[in-house]
């Protein structure tokens, strides 16, 4: 089990009945999934199919080393000519973990990648939503352990969903504050 996993079962749930005073475990909020995308549809543009290929490979690798799962492709679902792209044209990819994956991938997104971006000050608290998601965008991958900075010939922009079944926003703040995200304090 995650270390992570473990730190919600053991302190987070007690400490958030104590606060909300929920009538049981069971009514605790927890994360039920992690949705981590990319979008790259401008780069698709004016390439060749061989160039194109390349490129969708190249991302799905590096979305694959970082998520330890296989991403699918998001195609555009119809042509605008402003943004020179084509119906069935692929515009991004998408990942969505769950369980063990999810805590593992949290753990490292945590303790590791948020702290090595560059000026990185804490999560702003207009991340969240009014349903207690919180929506964090990273606009170099590079920031990963897995990615070798060397290795990237391009650098993606990368957004991750956090989504729990908080009902407010002050829940899901105050769950993922106690399971130890870098949250920016208000001043």
């Amino acid at each position: 089990m995650a270390k992570l996993q473990d730190k919600y079962q053991k302190e987070v749930v007690p400490e958030m009945i104590k606060k909300f005073s929920y009538p049981n475990k069971m009514a605790v909020p927890k994360i039920e999934k992690v949705t981590i995308n990319t979008g790259f549809g401008k780069l698709m543009v004016q390439k060749t199919k061989d160039e194109q290929k390349k490129l969708c490979d190249y991302v799905l690798d590096q979305l694959t080393q970082i998520t330890g799962q296989k991403p699918i492709l998001t195609k555009a679902k119809k042509s605008i000519s402003a943004f020179k792209t084509r119906e069935g044209l692929p515009i991004g990819a998408k990942v969505t973990l769950r369980r063990e994956k999810m805590f593992d991938f949290l753990e490292k997104l945590i303790n590791i990648t948020l702290p090595r971006s560059r000026d990185f000050q804490g999560i702003p608290l207009t991340s969240f939503d009014k349903s207690g998601n919180l929506n964090i965008g990273i606009k170099e991958h590079i920031a990963f352990p897995e990615i070798s900075p060397e290795k990237a010939p391009l650098i993606l922009g990368i957004e991750i969903t956090i989504v729990t079944s908080a009902k407010t926003k002050e829940e899901g703040l105050e769950l993922l504050k106690l399971l130890g995200f870098p949250l920016k304090e208000i001043k």
